[in-house]
Parts: C-alpha cells; sequence; structure tokens
C-alpha cells in the first residue's frame, strides 16, 4: 500500500469536464431540483442507503445528484466508524458492498453515483469546499471497501467497452477510470495494477490511449517498474499507441536499462514514423539522456533524424497538392499548416531541452565537431547550432569556433546552407530586416551584407520580398553612411533593375524619403538624402552595353532615363549649394559612384562638361591677375612647379576664397568684383577636384591630359614660415594660417591621387615633388598648431555620423569653436586627383646607407630646433586631411626618377636624379599602416579609444571600406616587393651605421632626426608586414593563392625559387628571409614588431618545433641586447613592449623553468650589486625601473608552467615519477628565488604581483603535485622532504608578507590576503593527509607562528602581547618542521608537514 500524492483541487478533471457538458439536462442547484417533481428520494431498508443516509449521503433518482449533508472527510469518518464498531463486522461490510452492486444496477443510479455529489451546507460552511467528490471517490477513500468497490467497478466496465457515448453526453470507461484518479491510498496496488493492464490489453483504441495516459495519475510509485516493463512490451505490439506510452514511461521512475531499452527501440522507428508523432518521441529520448550516455545518444539520434527526408517531403508534398488541385485548396492549406505546426512543436521540443540540460546542449555540439566527413553532415547540424547558439549564451564562443573550422575544413559548404534555408526564404529575408533595425553595428553591417548578396544572386526571389526591406526605410536614423549606401544600394537594385508593377511602389517610397531628407536643414538628414540619391542615379545610369546586368536585354540610356538621372543630380546640388559641407559630400559620393560603378557615357558627358566648367569659374584664376584687396596677409602664387616667369598660367585662388569667407561670416562687405562673381567654399575645392578628375579619367581612359595643369600650378597663399611673427600673431591670425595650411595640404593630397599613376618621368616627379610639399607644410603645421591649441581645422570627411569633429589633443572645445569647424569651404570640382589618408605623421624617414654629411647636420639641427617647443602630433588630426587612394602607393614601386631639363631647342642639357627620399617613405608608410590596420585587423583585437563615438575609427576610410579586405590585400601583396626593397635598403643602411660607429649604441648620427625617421620606416615596413600576415582571411580557400603569392615574395628575395612550391617550403624561406633582419634592428620596438611577424608565419606552418626556438633565441638576444636610451635617461623601451617580448621569449623557449632561474639568478643578483641607474649585465634591458615587469612575467609563467604539467598516477612507470619529481623540484627552486626577492625589491607593484601569483602557485602545488607526492613519499623520501622544506620557506615568507599588507591597510594587496590565507591552511591539511597516507604522522608537527613582517620583525598587536607568555616558537635549525599560525596568534595553523631529522627516524618506525 502506497500513499498518493495530492494534486491541490484537482481531484477529477475529466469529470468535472464531463460534468459540464451535462449542465444543461442535469440541476446543480437546490431552487432548479424542487422544480422537478419527479427527481426524488431512493427509499429503500437495504443497508446501504441506511448507512449512507446516517453518515451523510441522500441517494436521489432520475438525473438529480446525490445530495452530501456534511463535509466529505466528516462523511469517511462516519461510515467508516460505523462498519467499524458495527456488531457484525466484517459480514456488515459485505452486506454494504452488495448493497452498492443491487443499486448500481439500474445505469441511472450507477452514472449518479459516478457523477459529483451536490453539497447541501450553508454558503458560509462550505466556502473552504469548492467540489464535491461523487460517491463511489468518497468511498474508494475508506480502506475497508476500497478493494471490494475497485473490483466492482473493473466488473463494470466492460458493459461499456464497446458502447457509443450515452445521449446525456458521458463516456462512461472515462467516467469509471477517473474514479481511481488521485487516490489518497490504494490498499493493494499491485491488484490495481494488473486490473488495468488487463483492461487496457482488451480496450478499444481510442480508450486505451485514455487508460495509458491516467497511469501516472493512478498507481503508486512501487508499481512504476512493472508498469514500465509491461508498456515497453506493449510498445513493440502496438505502435498506435507509442505517443501514450512514451507520455507515461516519461513520467515514471524507472530503472535506467529499461530507459536504455526503450529509447533504442524508439530511435529505430524514427526514419518511419509519422512527422505528428515525432514531437513526442523525441521529447521522451532527449528526457532519458545521463551524463554518461549523452554524446552517445545523441550521435544516434543525429545519425537516425533526417530533417531532410523526414520534414520537407511534408512541406513539398502540401505545396504539391495545392497546385495540383486548386479546388481542395484548403484542405491543402491545413495540411500544410499542420505539418508546418509539427516542425515548429519539434523544435521547440529540443529548444527546451538544450536550454534547461546542459549536458544535452554539450554532447549536441561535440557530435557535430566529431563529424569529419562532409557527406555526414546533415541540416538537422546547421540548425542545432544556431538553436544552441540563441538559447545559451555561455557556448556562443565555442559554437563560432566550430562553425569556422567546419567552414574552413570545407565541412559545411553552400549546398548545406541552400538547403537548410531554401524553404525558408521569407523567414531568413524577415531577419535580416530585424537585425539591420536593431541598432546594433555588427549585426546591421553584416545583416546588410547578406541581404546584398541576396539581391545579387536572386534578385527574383528578393523582389517579392521587397516590401519587408522597404520598411528599413524608418530606421535610417542610427545607420551609419555606408550603411546608409548600401541600403539605398538594395533598394535601388529592386526597384530600378526592372521594369515591373510591384517595383513601382519602391520607387515612389525612396523619392518621398530622399526629398524630405535633403529638404532637411539638419546636416544628419541631409546627409541620407545625398547619399540616397546619388546611389539611386547610379543604378538608373549604369552602363549596360556590352555585358550581362540585373536587366538583361536593356540597351544604353534612353533619354527619359537620362533626364531621370540629371534631374535628380541637379536636386541634390540645388538643395546643399547652401552648405559647404553637404555640397563637398554630394561631391565626395558622386566621384565614389564614377569610380566604382561604370556609368552610361550620356551621364558621364553631361557630368564632365558641367563639372569642368563649374571648377574653373569658381577656383581658377590667371597667375598675372594677383588678387587684390584688404587681406591680412601680402598674397603670393606658390608651389608651382614651373621654372619659367610667363603670365600664361594658371593658379589656384585659395587665400582670396578663405578670406572672403571669413570675411562674410564676421559681417563684412564685398567688393564690387566679389559680389559679381558666386562665391564658393574653399572648403569644397578638394572634393570637386576629386570629382573632376574622376570623370576625366573615365571619360579618357586614364589620360589626364586635359587636367594636367592643375599638378603644376601655383596657389594663391602668403608667406607661411611662422619666423619671428608667430608669437606677435593674434588667435584670429593663427587660425586663419591654419586654415589655410590644411587646405593646402588637402589639395596637394588630392593632386597626388589624382596623378599618382601617370607614367611619363616628368609626371613621376612631379607628383614626387608634391608629396616633398605635404611633408613641408605638415612640419610647418606642427608649429602653428603648437601655438594654437583651441583651434578646429576645417572638415575634409564629409560623410560623417556628427558634424562635430574636434581633434583629440584639446581636452575641451567651446561651442564657439565647434562651429567654426565648418569653416572653411564649400564645395570641389577638380582636376584630377583623389586622396584620402588619416595623417599619422611621427615623421621618419629612409635614406641611403651613408648620407651626406651636410645633410645630415642639416637634419639634426633642424630636429634639435623643434626638440625645444611644444610637440604636436598631427595624428590627432586625422580626421581633417583627405584620404589617401591605394592607388599612391605604387609611389613606392619609384626607385630613381630622372628629370629631364630641356633647353628652348628642346634638347637634353643636363640629368638630375630624384630619390623618393625618407620623410616622404615614412609618410607613405605610416597612412599604408593605418589602413591595415583598419581594415585587415579584426575588430576585436584592435584597440578602440575609451568612450569614443562607434563611427570615429572610420573617419578618414571612408573611400577604403568601399572595397573589401580581399581587395586591399591583393594590393599590399603587389606593394610587397618594393617594400622588401625598401627593408634592405633600411637594413643597409643601419648596418653601415653600426659599422662606422664600431658597435657603439649610442654613437655619432643616433640622435639625429635622420636617424630615428629611418628607424621609424623600418618598424612601419615591419608592422605592414605583420599586418598582412596575420590577416585572417588567408584561411579562406579563396585566398589561399594570395598567400603563396605573398610568400613567393619573401622566398624569392634569397634565391630565385622553383615554381609551385610546397607551403611548408614557402614558409620555412620566408622565415629565414626575415630572421636575417635581426641584427639591423634599430629599436626595442622593431625587434618586437620583427618577432610578432616570425611568429605569424611560424603559426601558419605544420611542424613549427624547429623555428620555435629560433623565435626564443632571437628574443633572448633582444633582451641581452644594449638599445638606445631615449629622450628621457631612464629607458626608451616601453613596459607593455618589454612585457610582450620577455613573454614570447618565456612561451617559445624549451626550458622555461632554466630561463626563469637565469634571469632571476643570474641578472637579478647583477642588477643587485650594480650602481643605482645601471642594469644587467647579461640582461641589459633588466634595470630597476623594468624590474617588477620582469618579476610579473616570470612569476606569471612559472606559475602558468606547473599548472599545465599533469598531475600523474600510480600507474605511470617510475621513470616518469622521477622526472615529474624533478620538475616540481626545479619550479619550487625558481618559485622561492623569485619569492625572496621581495626582501629586496618590496615596491608596491611587486608586492602586488607576489600575492596574486603566489596563491596561483600554491593551489597549482595542491592540485597538480600533491597527488604526485602521495605515491612518491616512499620511494623518493628525502626528495619529497626537501621539496617540501624548500616550499615551507616559501609559505612562510608569503604569511609574512599577508601581515605586512594588513600593517599598511593597503586595500590593492589585502583583497588577496584571505584566498591566499585559506589556501595556505589547505596546504596544510594536505601534507598532513599526505603523511598519514603514507603512515608517517609522527612527521607532522604543530605549532604557533607569529606574525612578523618582511623584514622578519614581530608583528605586536593586542591580542598577540597578551598571549605572549603562552607562545612559543622553535627557530632550531635542526628543525624543518615549522609552526605556522594565523594573524593574531590564536589559532593554530598546520605546519606544511615538514620533516626534521627527528621525523626521518620516526618515518624509519613506520615503515
Amino acid at each position: 500500500m502506497v500513499s498518493k500524492r495530492r494534486l491541490p483541487t484537482s481531484e477529477d478533471k475529466e469529470s468535472l469536464t464531463e460534468d459540464a457538458s451535462k449542465a444543461r439536462k442535469q440541476p446543480l442547484s437546490k431552487k432548479t431540483k424542487k422544480s422537478h417533481g419527479h427527481n426524488e428520494v431512493e427509499e429503500n431498508d437495504s443497508v446501504f442507503v441506511k448507512l449512507l443516509k446516517t453518515s451523510g449521503i441522500t441517494l436521489k433518482t432520475g438525473e438529480s445528484q446525490n445530495q452530501l449533508a456534511v463535509d466529505q472527510i466528516i462523511f469517511q469518518k462516519k461510515l467508516f466508524q460505523t462498519l467499524r464498531k458495527h456488531p457484525s463486522y466484517p459480514k456488515i461490510v459485505e452486506e454494504f458492498i452488495t448493497g452498492l452492486e443491487s443499486y448500481i444496477e439500474d445505469q441511472d443510479s450507477f452514472r449518479n453515483c459516478l457523477l459529483s455529489c451536490e453539497h447541501l451546507q450553508d454558503e458560509e460552511a462550505s466556502m473552504g469546499t469548492s467540489y464535491c467528490k461523487s460517491l463511489i471517490k468518497l468511498l474508494l477513500g475508506i480502506d475497508i471497501l476500497q478493494p471490494a468497490i475497485i473490483k466492482i467497478l473493473f466488473e463494470k466496465l466492460p458493459e461499456f467497452l464497446f458502447k457509443n457515448v450515452n445521449s446525456d453526453g458521458l463516456n462512461m470507461p472515462r467516467l469509471i477510470i477517473n474514479q481511481l484518479k488521485w487516490l489518497d491510498r490504494v490498499v493493494d496496488s499491485k491488484d490495481l495494477t494488473t486490473k488495468i493492464m488487463q483492461l487496457i490489453s482488451i480496450a478499444p483504441v481510442y480508450l486505451q490511449h485514455d487508460f495509458v495516459t491516467s497511469l501516472p495519475e493512478i498507481l503508486g510509485d512501487s508499481q512504476h517498474a512493472d508498469v514500465g516493463k509491461e508498456l515497453s512490451d506493449l510498445l513493440t505490439e502496438n505502435t498506435l499507441l507509442t505517443l501514450p506510452i512514451l507520455d507515461v514511461l516519461s513520467s515514471l521512475r524507472l530503472e535506467p536499462k529499461l530507459l536504455t531499452k526503450v529509447r533504442q527501440l524508439v530511435m529505430g522507428k524514427l526514419s518511419s514514423v509519422m512527422l505528428d508523432d515525432l514531437p513526442m518521441i523525441i521529447k521522451f529520448i532527449l528526457h532519458s539522456i545521463t551524463a554518461t550516455d549523452a554524446l552517445e545518444v545523441i550521435s544516434e539520434l543525429r545519425e537516425n533524424l533526417d530533417l531532410q527526408h523526414c520534414i520537407l517531403p511534408s512541406l513539398l508534398q502540401a505545396s504539391q497538392s495545392k497546385l495540383k488541385n486548386k479546388g481542395q485548396t484548403s484542405s491543402s492549406r491545413n495540411q500544410e499548416n499542420s505539418s508546418q505546426d509539427c516542425v515548429i512543436l519539434l523544435f521547440e521540443v529540443i529548444k527546451s531541452a538544450v536550454r534547461y540540460e546542459k549536458i544535452i546542449s554539450e554532447a549536441w555540439i561535440k557530435a557535430i565537431e566529431n563529424t569529419t566527413s562532409v557527406s555526414e553532415h546533415k541540416i538537422l547540424d546547421l540548425a542545432m547550432l544556431f538553436i544552441i547558439y540563441s538559447t545559451n549564451t555561455q557556448t556562443k564562443k565555442y559554437i563560432e569556433r566550430v562553425l569556422r573550422n567546419k567552414i574552413r575544413s570545407g565541412c559545411f559548404q553552400e549546398q548545406l546552407l541552400q538547403s537548410t534555408f531554401h524553404i525558408h526564404y521569407l523567414e531568413v529575408i524577415g531577419a535580416l530586416v530585424t537585425h539591420i533595425c536593431s541598432g546594433n553595428e555588427a549585426e546591421v553591417d553584416t545583416a546588410l551584407d547578406v541581404l546584398l548578396e541576396l539581391v545579387v544572386l536572386n534578385p527574383s526571389a528578393m523582389r517579392l520580398n521587397a516590401v519587408f526591406v522597404k520598411g528599413i526605410l524608418d530606421y535610417l536614423d542610427n545607420m551609419s553612411p555606408q550603411q546608409i549606401r548600401k541600403l539605398f544600394y538594395i533598394l535601388s537594385t529592386l526597384a530600378f533593375s526592372t521594369q515591373h508593377e510591384a517595383s513601382s511602389h519602391i520607387q515612389d517610397d525612396m523619392h518621398l524619403v530622399i526629398r524630405k531628407q535633403l529638404s532637411s536643414t539638419m546636416f544628419k538628414y541631409k546627409l541620407i538624402g545625398i547619399i540616397g540619391a546619388v546611389t539611386m542615379a547610379g543604378i538608373i545610369a549604369a552602363d549596360r552595353s556590352g555585358s550581362s546586368s540585373l536587366t538583361p536585354g536593356r540597351g544604353d540610356l534612353s533619354s527619359e532615363q537620362c533626364t531621370q538621372v540629371t534631374s535628380l543630380l541637379q536636386l541634390v546640388h540645388s538643395c546643399s549649394e547652401q552648405s559647404p559641407q553637404a555640397s563637398a559630400l554630394y561631391y565626395d559620393e558622386f566621384a565614389n559612384l564614377i569610380q566604382g560603378r561604370k556609368l552610361a557615357p550620356k551621364v558621364l558627358e553631361w557630368a564632365g562638361q558641367t563639372i569642368s566648367d563649374d571648377f574653373q569659374d569658381a577656383f581658377v584664376v590667371d597667375i598675372c591677375v594677383v588678387p587684390e584687396g584688404d587681406y591680412p596677409f601680402p598674397v603670393k602664387a606658390l608651389y608651382g612647379l614651373e621654372d619659367d616667369d610667363s603670365c600664361d598660367g594658371i593658379a589656384i585662388n585659395l587665400l582670396p576664397l578663405l578670406f572672403s569667407q571669413d570675411f562674410v561670416k564676421d559681417g563684412g562687405r564685398l567688393t564690387s568684383q566679389e559680389s559679381d562673381q558666386k562665391l564658393v567654399s574653399p572648403l569644397c575645392l578638394a572634393p570637386y577636384f576629386r570629382l573632376l578628375r574622376l570623370c576625366v579619367d573615365r571619360q579618357h581612359n586614364g589620360n589626364l591630359e586635359e587636367i594636367d595643369g592643375l599638378l603644376d600650378c601655383p596657389i594663391f597663399l602668403t608667406d607661411l614660415e611662422p619666423g619671428e611673427r608667430l608669437e606677435s600673431m593674434s588667435v584670429k591670425e593663427r587660425s586663419f594660417i591654419c586654415s589655410l595650411i590644411f587646405l593646402t595640404l588637402n589639395w596637394f593630397r588630392e593632386v597626388v591621387n589624382a596623378f599618382c599613376r601617370q607614367t611619363l618621368p616628368e609626371m613621376k616627379v612631379k607628383v614626387l615633388t608634391r608629396l616633398k610639399h605635404i611633408v613641408e607644410l605638415q612640419q610647418l603645421l606642427e608649429k602653428h598648431l603648437a601655438v594654437t591649441p583651441d583651434y578646429v581645422p576645417p572638415l575634409a570627411n564629409f560623410d560623417l555620423e556628427t558634424s562635430e569633429v574636434t581633434p583629440h589633443t584639446s581636452t575641451a572645445v567651446s561651442a564657439k569653436i565647434r562651429i567654426q569647424g565648418n569653416l572653411g569651404g564649400r564645395k570641389r570640382k577638380a582636376d584630377g586627383s583623389k586622396i584620402s589618408s588619416p595623417d599619422p605623421l611621427s615623421k621618419e624617414d629612409n635614406s641611403g646607407c651613408d648620407p651626406a654629411p651636410s645633410d645630415r647636420s642639416q637634419l639634426e639641427k633642424e630636429f634639435r630646433g623643434k626638440e625645444e617647443k611644444t610637440s604636436v602630433s598631427l595624428q590627432n588630426y586625422h580626421a581633417f586631411f583627405r584620404e589617401l587612394d591605394l592607388e599612391v602607393f605604387s609611389i613606392l614601386h619609384c626607385g630613381l626618377v630622372a628629370k629631364f631639363i630641356l633647353d628652348t631647342e628642346m634638347h637634353t642639357e643636363a640629368t638630375e636624379v630624384v630619390q623618393l627620399q625618407p620623410p616622404e617613405l615614412l609618410f607613405l608608410l605610416e597612412d599604408l599602416a593605418q589602413k591595415l590596420e583598419n581594415m585587415l585587423t579584426p575588430s576585436v583585437t584592435r584597440r578602440c579609444p575609451f568612450l569614443k563615438s562607434k563611427g570615429n575609427r572610420n573617419i578618414g576610410f571612408s573611400h577604403l571600406h568601399q572595397r573589401s579586405a580581399s581587395e586591399i590585400a591583393h594590393s599590399v601583396v603587389q606593394l610587397l616587393s618594393p617594400m622588401c626593397n625598401h627593408l634592405e635598403n633600411i637594413h643597409n643602411y643601419f648596418q653601415c651605421l653600426t659599422a662606422k660607429n664600431h658597435g657603439v649604441v649610442d654613437g655619432p648620427g643616433i640622435k639625429g632626426q635622420e636617424y630615428h625617421i629611418m628607424s621609424s620606416c623600418y618598424q612601419r615596413l615591419l608592422q605592414i608586414l605583420h599586418g598582412l600576415f596575420a590577416w585572417n582571411g588567408f584561411f579562406q580557400p579563396e585566398n589561399i593563392n594570395l598567400l603563396y603569392s605573398a610568400l613567393e615574395v619573401l622566398s624569392n628575395r634569397l634565391k630565385l625559387g622553383e615554381p609551385d612550391q610546397a607551403l611548408e617550403e614557402l614558409l620555412s624561406q620566408s622565415f629565414h628571409y626575415l630572421q636575417n633582419f635581426h641584427l639591423s634592428v634599430p629599436s626595442f620596438q622593431c625587434a618586437l614588431y620583427l618577432l610578432r611577424l616570425l611568429m605569424i608565419i611560424l603559426e601558419k606552418s605544420t611542424a613549427p618545433t624547429q623555428n620555435k626556438g629560433k623565435i626564443a633565441s632571437l628574443a633572448r638576444q633582444f633582451l641581452c641586447r644594449v638599445w638606445p636610451s631615449g629622450e628621457k635617461e631612464k629607458s626608451s623601451i616601453p613596459n607593455d613592449q618589454l612585457q610582450a617580448l620577455l613573454s614570447i621569449y618565456l612561451e617559445h623557449t624549451d626550458g622555461v623553468l632554466k630561463a626563469i632561474e637565469e634571469i632571476a639568478g643570474v641578472g637579478v643578483p647583477e642588477l643587485i650589486n650594480s650602481p643605482k641607474e645601471a642594469s644587467s649585465s647579461t640582461f641589459p634591458t633588466l634595470t630597476r625601473h623594468t624590474f617588477v615587469i620582469f618579476f610579473r612575467v616570470m612569476m606569471a609563467e612559472l606559475e602558468k608552467t606547473v599548472k599545465g604539467l599533469q598531475a600523474g598516477t600510480a600507474a605511470d612507470s617510475e621513470q616518469i615519477h622521477e622526472e615529474k619529481l624533478l620538475y616540481w623540484n626545479m619550479a619550487v627552486r625558481d618559485f622561492s628565488i623569485l619569492i625572496n626577492l621581495i626582501k629586496v625589491f618590496d615596491s608596491r607593484p611587486v608586492l602586488h604581483v607576489c600575492l596574486k601569483y603566489g596563491c596561483l602557485f600554491v593551489e597549482a602545488f595542491l592540485k597538480q603535485c600533491m597527488p604526485l607526492l602521495d605515491f612518491s613519499f616512499r620511494k623518493h623520501r628525502e626528495d619529497v622532504l626537501s621539496l617540501l622544506e624548500t616550499f615551507q620557506l616559501n609559505t612562510r615568507l608569503l604569511h609574512h608578507l599577508c601581515g605586512h599588507s594588513k600593517i599598511h591597510q593597503d586595500t590593492k594587496l589585502t583583497k588577496h590576503v584571505p584566498l591566499l590565507k585559506k589556501t595556505l591552511e589547505l596546504l596544510v591539511c594536505r601534507v598532513k593527509a599526505m603523511l598519514i597516507l603514507n603512515n608517517c604522522r609522527e612527521a607532522f608537527w604543530l605549532g604557533n607562528l607569529k606574525n612578523r613582517d618582511l623584514q622578519g620583525e614581530e608583528i605586536i598587536s593586542q591580542n598577540s602581547q597578551e598571549s605572549t607568555a603562552d607562545e612559543s616558537e622553535d627557530d632550531t635549525s635542526s628543525q624543518v618542521s615549522k609552526s605556522k599560525g594565523t594573524e593574531d596568534g590564536e589559532e593554530d595553523e598546520a605546519s606544511d608537514g615538514e620533516k626534521e631529522q627527528e621525523s626521518d627516524e620516526s618515518d624509519d618506525d613506520s615503515d
């Protein structure tokens, strides 16, 4: 007999349902019953009726409910006592049962006994009871009646098995079974189980289902095992009962073996089950998984569960039936909806399992990861990875890694993705739109890229779902300019790529949005309108002649389309001409359109004529007409490249335009000549020229002869060299000069962009000259900015998310100055140039091996003069320089260029050699390095400024971002050969300089500017190579050939290799080539970049062992080298770079412990014995200033090394035990050496490192070393005792350090104290356990350890003073078993187990 749990107020839910259905016919209130005269009270003299009436129940006839006059529990108690105390007990029970049998022979009476009784108590008395049980259920609650009544019920039940539902709507078999549910007590549960199972075997199918699902509510826990076995047998006989049986088995407590048997049975049926049954079967399988068999079950499940053959056919059949028979559309739709519901339910079951059961999610990922064959991967694998990724945040990185590895290995191919998503196209687009509208920058970028690819690959399908994409127009406010470009490109492609009625509504919406944004007075919204309009115009005006496009069959642009394009562009021009910033943005966007897309000839012709005329009118004047006016500075034509003084030339009218803009802004009046001309802001000069240059380039296939006069024409400026008058100028005049220099620099940058690819020698010379002018102007600009701290330059990049862009130098910029940031210009028309460059100026150059003495002295003089003034880094003004195009770096190919000086008769008089000088080389390398960092370095590793807006890091790279990372990498690979030339030349320069100085580090020339420029060029070249080879895109199959090409360039520098060499051979030769530069690296920064570059090459190799040792050797050489001192005499080595290089050395060396011992045991003592400002003779990089760096890295690497050492087992060989014990002896010796250094170097950072890593080392000792000592103690007792003796001294010092930290109340130190002391206590207990295990308990001695500081002085506290008389400490040299105590001396801490000479004797006895 087993007691059953009781569900609150449930009783009999199905009875309630049946009663509700019968409510129309059966009276439920006393008033209703009184109105029916034929419902009378049952009157007879049977014992059954009398006892019931005596106990409180009145039986009614007809359709009336039996009436209960007392509480249900009181009724049961009265009837039980009446029967139990009756004189004829137990015969009275038989009479009562006989009366019941007679009474229920009438079907109506039997039905009333099965339905709930009516409670006759008043409302107040019945408040606590909301539901009244049936008479049969009440009688089943009496133990002496229960067995007989159950027997009666099962005898009556077969009468109703094969009858239809009664006229009153009641199902009698269900009603009878409901009486057995949730009984408080089952007297004979085994008999009840037998009867139910017999009933199930003979019942019809629809009742079998109900009877099976009722089992958990009827049976006791003791019967679960027997029922489970019978149900498992029934499962094999009757497949129609699979779902109810599995549902019941999931609710029973069964043995694991039985669950495994059932699971294997249903697992084999997965391929043949109906889709409707699949969710329940999967639920049972997942419910039965345990931690031990999770991987095995999941692996089998994913093999047997094939969504492609199970789910997809049902969906396809539904769609096909709908197409074949349109008259049965509703049935087809119902079938399709039912299948979709089953699929959703199936994945909900799986999703719930992986969300709440960690073992299931981990096993599923592992099963997918273990599958290596391409053919074995299924749709389910991708679906499961996505499901787990969305439900379990802790496994996201793991799943991302699995996905990457599967894609790289080719296991997940495009066909698998198409099979997964091709029937979910609409859902995919909806999800992408949701991500785009989320506001998360990474999600928006990725989703837009995927949507763009879908538009290109499957435009027809995308057009059907264009209405979803169109909805993104409501979320433009939070998008970056690059994202807006992509979105409008997608929408314009869908709207204008074909003449389709469905596209017209998209066109109308786009026109409305664009016009609305263009009419806005806020630049943020006008930017959206400009970008959208230009992008849309580009799609309409695309040249479709001679190429297959999105609209096959269309030829050149029609006149209507041409008018549409020109009208749209003119609208943008007219809406933006009042704002210089908006105009400049329009010119840049139009130029990007011409550069990136082939436009129809009609549009190009119109644009070329309009732009050329407007540019000349706005910016170009005759050189002989010097502007006259009340200018603050004398106007001069400067930076002209023509030698003759003829008046036939032209000039750029820069200073007058800038002055007129500032003058008008300040409220001045224009002259009559100025008022006749339409003034254009000089802000537009560079953007307009870029547009003009690209238009001419497209029209004439790269020939810029039409505008080549703009390359060498002068500019109307003033003397920019500040001289002595700089200090006396007003703030307004200084700002004016700064703006003039910025605008001139940006003009020259666009000129270099334009003409960098010209092949004529004289053109190359002029481009190099302009490059020289840029470097010179930047030096002038630094001088002016140094005395104009709050100056905000004119904008140079206009696709900004905010118009308030300020340099990073000033901590606060007033609103007035911020507004002045817009000063300077308007639009740009131009000749032929494109510039973009974040200007990273660190002024470092490149030159020959032995520079001329005069040149060197001049450079040094300028460098010293510059040092005396406040330095300004132009890197902080990066956003205010025009972007350099990637084509500019073709200048790196220029070795020597001849400039021909011709006489009047066109005969060559002389030849002058012009070389790319170090300052110009550094300028180019700085810019290229920044581009690679922005495009090829992953955003995770890229360091972003703290609290900077998300778009700031991309300012100045908008043109670059319109190219893919693969295109950038390909361009840089093309530059590898000239960069290697420059790298080798610089290498030779430093080799020669070292030879000239006879190896003296701080010899002549080391402090000069040229040396620093050459050193910076060296560093940038290594940085560029590192950025290229560290690009993770090389792992993609489509880029593997690019990696081969890059490595071939490096390997061919050593010797011309054979074609089609193996990757390993190329990597080896490239490593050897780069390794050769280690002798000439001029600075510690260069050395670190060289090591990182070699490590990147090493990572790509499959056999890196040999070269790994070479990296360690190089790192040690760099640590042992004397480096030139910096401007400050302390050190020229940044701490983070020293830490990185030292970590590289210890990570790559074969013997980490020996390396640590050498530094700590040799280098540090040399430092201690040296003068204050000196360094270690073995390791010159180790000084008192850098000691904390060495100490931190050594402690961290020591802890990392021992943590990775396996503890070992008793089953290991004796040799392995000895090797590991020896290794731990070395590790503890190193730890001892390092810990004892805090007695000499006791600065706060050193103590913090000691506390942090000391605790970690003790933890590693506990976990990794103590198990080894457990089974090594008997055979290597002396070694173990020595090890523990040494370690005990170290832990005592750590204990002293804890006391020191608390005395000084240093929170940074004391936060580590509790965990460290807890770990030390655990160590004591663990050592004691080890000794007991080896029968050496006598070797353990416990005492009190006084608290001391680092100098060994006792720490006196109130408690310790009171207990001084009771404390004792034995410090005799013969004893190694030391005492440990708590800080206040009250609690005893077991010592580290420690052995002494007396302990050895007891060890012998115990053995």
